[in-house]
């Protein structure tokens, strides 16, 4: 039996810890009262996240989760009807946020890797006009995720998302990018953020993902845009005091942590290329266009969760999402741990009753 020679954390990026750089980093922050607007760390942070991703204006937040709740509130009102991947995190993970705050109601698109055609966007939009007004709720936003989580971190590309903004502005809808991990989609692809920004109404990046910081996204666009979301984030208990501390952990990020995301990518494709020669383990696809890994291990004559619980006895973690086993690589991971995890994975795919365990998945953060 081969055992790993330490924790190996591949349920989410969501796991990185703060880099001893970053740390450093945090410990210098120049800091001010958030919610006035006078903390300078928080200013150059939204300075720069908004110049980065071609927008207007920028906010800092505590989480992504809150960034889609205050997108969705201001572009819609109760009784409308926004449009999404029926596995995007807006619909999935985020506890009903949108219905619960914003009284909307959401007409999923069925996909396979998270990104729709026009097609199939207006195939969702005439679904809402079966009845005649005023029957029918108004659609008024459109939602995608770049990458997207539950896709096994599929991007989309920029003529894709073209094509989706062309025909969401012949409708008059809005279009608003979850981008918890669009910068993922620029190192994969060569394509800035600003020009992907610039297909959308209104999009954000998180930094507690495969950024590595502790805290933090931020939300981009319009002045008239932010100033409202600004608002908001008052209203859901966002605004804080001395957030420069957690800020200056993004800035960090901006600066040290972008380009290595290719690492993460590369590490990724090297776990799919050693699952896929594993007998027993089916892997989604052999070379993942980001950082996410999505496999199945049922061939091995175990479960998913026994897989997974045997992983665990070995020191790995990794989650399962929508009855698969996902793993998800980050810089807290190296190519190291990654062939770990591969010979782990043979020798419970070769032997699975000596290794069968009890105690569970680990429930990914998203």
């Amino acid at each position: 039996m081969t055992t790993a020679s330490r924790f190996i954390p591949l349920s989410s990026d969501t796991e990185t810890k703060p880099t001893p750089a970053m740390r450093e980093a945090i410990a210098r922050a120049e800091v001010g009262d958030e919610q006035r607007g006078e903390d300078p760390t928080v200013n150059r942070l939204q300075d720069r996240v908004a110049q980065l991703l071609g927008k207007e204006a920028a906010l800092w937040l505590p989480g992504g989760t809150m960034c889609n709740i205050i997108a969705v509130k201001i572009h819609t009102r109760p009784g409308d009807a926004i449009v999404a991947d029926g596995m995007a995190h807006i619909v999935r993970a985020e506890s009903g946020g949108a219905a619960f705050i914003s009284g909307v109601q959401v007409e999923p698109i069925a996909t396979a890797r998270g990104i729709f055609s026009p097609d199939e966007l207006r195939q969702a939009l005439d679904r809402l006009r079966t009845a005649p007004t005023p029957y029918a709720p108004p659609a008024r936003l459109v939602c995608v995720e770049q990458t997207h989580n539950f896709g096994g971190g599929a991007v989309w590309s920029l003529g894709e998302l073209s094509a989706i903004f062309k025909l969401a502005k012949d409708e008059a809808l809005a279009v608003h990018m979850d981008g918890a991990r669009l910068l993922n989609a620029c190192v994969a692809t060569g394509v800035p953020a600003a020009s992907f920004g610039a297909l959308v109404d209104s999009l954000w990046i998180d930094f507690t993902k495969g950024l590595g910081a502790p805290i933090g996204a931020v939300l981009a666009g319009s002045r008239a845009f932010i100033a409202e979301a600004r608002r908001y984030k008052h209203i859901l208990g966002g605004a804080m005091r001395q957030a420069g501390i957690a800020a200056a952990g993004c800035v960090h990020a901006l600066d040290h942590h972008v380009q290595r995301l290719a690492q993460d990518h590369a590490n990724a494709q090297r776990l799919a290329r050693g699952l896929s020669q594993i007998r027993g383990i089916d892997v989604r696809t052999s070379k993942p266009e980001s950082n996410i890994v999505f496999f199945d291990a049922g061939g091995t004559g175990l479960s998913n969760e026994e897989f997974l619980a045997a992983l665990s006895t070995r020191g790995i973690r990794m989650g399962k999402v929508r009855g698969e086993i996902r793993a998800v690589t980050h810089l807290d991971v190296s190519e190291q741990d990654i062939d770990a995890a591969i010979c782990a994975i043979a020798d419970i795919a070769a032997s699975p009753l000596q290794d069968t365990g009890r105690q569970g998945a680990a429930r990914p953060g998203y």
